[in-house]
């Protein structure tokens, strides 16, 4: 079983950079997409492609934020994190099959002298209670997406000069910490400790040729689930967004 999520940064832009043509050539099985910047009644067939169930989770402000789930296999059931602060900006959109639960994010943006750093803090312990019910409860989860953060030096190319800056603030390092190890495994560290592999690159100074980046996209799973995942990957070579795929592989979902 492949699942693959992609900030899209736009997904009317990137249907334009041949999406649709990419997500029938991927070979995953589930694709979740953040950033999509559009509500359903926006967006015309092309973007229900035939052969895919497709759950939205989208903002209330036009133009901003949003997931989505496109899989290949009828979801048990579907859901959103449930906190209206939240939803009101579609965050989350949540996939059950069996036992697991796919939980598709977009982590907030901690934004400039962290001025939503307190919002993402709130976004970061409602997934994480989530998360954590749903463990109590016997279940399984992915949580996959954009978590607007590096977490550690190895995760981005310049990681004093950037100590001050969204994505890398004190708080949100420490909160990564903290749910990592409450019992959630980062599964691209479970198969990769090499350093220069990024998700994000700035669109200037030319940073995606360099290799100039950071790596925010994560798929992370609870402690019990790790056994079934047999491989993560990031997909550098796969462009159409300032972000790049990842990619999980698990054995049964």
């Amino acid at each position: 079983m492949k699942i693959i999520s992609w900030n899209v940064n736009g997904i009317r832009a990137a249907e334009k950079k041949g999406l649709f043509t990419w997500l029938e050539e991927c070979g995953a099985d589930i694709v979740c997409l953040q950033e999509t910047k559009a509500q359903p009644q926006q967006l015309d067939e092309k973007f229900t492609p035939e052969g895919w169930n497709v759950t939205w989770a989208s903002a209330e402000r036009k133009g901003y934020s949003g997931t989505v789930i496109y899989s290949r296999r009828q979801p048990d059931s579907t859901g959103i994190l449930d906190v209206p602060e939240f939803d009101a900006e579609g965050r989350t959109v949540i996939h059950k099959y069996g036992k697991t639960n796919l939980i598709n994010c977009y982590f907030p943006n901690s934004q400039s002298e962290g001025a939503r750093l307190d919002y993402k803090l709130g976004f970061n312990r409602a997934l994480h209670e989530k998360a954590n019910s749903l463990v109590e409860q016997g279940e399984d989860v992915i949580i996959c997406g954009d978590f607007n953060v590096a977490h550690k030096p190895i995760d981005l190319t310049h990681p004093k000069n950037n100590e001050k800056n969204p994505g890398y603030l004190p708080e949100e390092r420490e909160w990564m910490s903290q749910f990592l190890d409450s019992g959630y495994k980062d599964t691209f560290r479970m198969f990769h400790s090499e350093p220069e592999n990024y998700t994000w690159w700035s669109y200037r100074m030319n940073a995606r040729a360099k290799n100039v980046g950071w790596r925010i996209d994560y798929f992370c799973v609870n402690d019990n689930y790790s056994d079934k995942v047999t491989e993560a990957l990031i997909q550098p070579e796969v462009m159409g967004s300032d972000h790049c795929p990842i990619l999980l592989e698990v054995k049964d979902l």
